[in-house]
């Protein structure tokens, strides 16, 4: 069996990049409007660009290596213009072209200018009781760059059709979800499995936070799986057996219930801080207004102030101008904001002239 990577152009010009197990099924379900989410509302869409791995890590590794690329970088790609491509690009990847520089090795390690690293963490959920939790925490996994998600033994059965509605929007995660019988069978291509619990359990191993748990991940060959017990009873003392590491988030020992998708969230944002997901831009505050322009303003208040008589009792007057202009300095006011500001102590003004 084999996967792919692929890219798809939508009708408006963005691009779409996805994996599969079966790429001309996936990209006729794209075309149709049967896949919710990015591509169905900017039909007609096109396969740009695909490649063919053999394993569903390297697929999935492909996947989020090309999400992080500018829009320059997945045309040099899609043109076969490598020259641009590595240019541009801060990781390469195989795509199995000549000139393509590896990003995975033979043995599932990804490589670039930071050394190896090793694909995304998968999230095991054991013996989930509801739907809704099982689409909670794929919402929760998508939101930090996590795709892969093994269900063991779901009570209510798979799929879910109160997992949908709880997603989202990631619905892909759902739609990729594999279930399993037993932990074992969900681990066994797995070289480093973490348990998640906060319970003792008369088991002798590593104990590590989220954050510690997300820096070895990134940096230990091979896969490494994430067990998340049921919501009513978390994992049992023989699933943390199986385990080589307990991941224990550091909790109010008074009140330590997190519900499914919490914890899942937390495991991934510790995660995902290594992984240069986006960020919210930086907004430019503008330069503060020399000191006189706000001095104006302030004279403008007082004597509006004065005018009105809240200066009072007398006594007073020191202390509440300080107070105010206290309050005025602290913002950092902009020349537009202080011009804002007096037009309005200028309007306030004059419509109680005009009473």
């Amino acid at each position: 069996m084999s996967f792919a990577a692929y890219i798809l152009r939508c009708s408006d010009g963005k691009y779409y990049v996805g994996h599969t197990d079966d790429l001309e099924r996936r990209v006729a379900q794209h075309q149709a409007g049967e896949i919710e989410g990015f591509t169905q509302a900017r039909r007609p869409i096109a396969l740009a660009w695909s490649e063919t791995v053999p394993t569903r890590e390297q697929a999935q590794a492909i996947e989020q290596q090309l999400k992080g690329w500018s829009r320059a970088k997945k045309e040099a790609l899609i043109a076969g213009d490598w020259d641009t491509a590595q240019a541009l690009a801060r990781k390469s990847f195989d795509t199995g072209l000549r000139r393509a520089q590896p990003l995975l090795r033979t043995d599932g390690v990804e490589m670039d200018e930071r050394g190896p690293q090793s694909p995304p963490p998968v999230i095991v959920l054991v013996r989930p009781q509801l739907g809704q939790n099982i689409g909670k925490a794929a919402r929760a996994m998508l939101n930090f760059g996590l795709t892969e998600l093994r269900l063991v033994a779901p009570r209510d059965g798979w799929p879910n059709p109160e997992a949908g509605p709880a997603a989202s929007g990631a619905d892909r995660v759902l739609r990729d979800a594999v279930v399993y019988d037993s932990v074992a069978e969900a681990v066994a291509d797995c070289a480093h499995v973490y348990a998640t619990t906060v319970r003792k359990r008369g088991i002798t191993k590593p104990v590590v936070t989220p954050e510690a748990a997300a820096g070895a991940i990134r940096s230990e060959p091979g896969r490494s799986a994430i067990l998340f017990g049921p919501e009513r009873s978390g994992l049992e003392t023989d699933d943390v057996a199986l385990a080589r590491t307990i991941l224990t988030v550091p909790i109010n020992p008074e009140f330590g219930s997190l519900n499914l998708a919490q914890a899942v969230i937390l495991v991934a944002y510790e995660w995902s801080k290594g992984e240069g997901l986006a960020s919210p831009p930086t907004v430019d505050l503008g330069i503060p207004a020399p000191h006189d322009e706000l001095e104006g303003m302030i004279r403008q208040l007082d004597e509006m102030l004065e005018a009105a008589r809240f200066f009072f009792p007398p006594e007073r007057a020191t202390t509440s101008r300080r107070t105010l202009r206290t309050l005025l300095t602290k913002p950092g006011w902009t020349s537009q904001e202080v011009r804002t500001m007096r037009g309005v102590l200028s309007a306030l003004d004059g419509a109680k002239r005009r009473r």
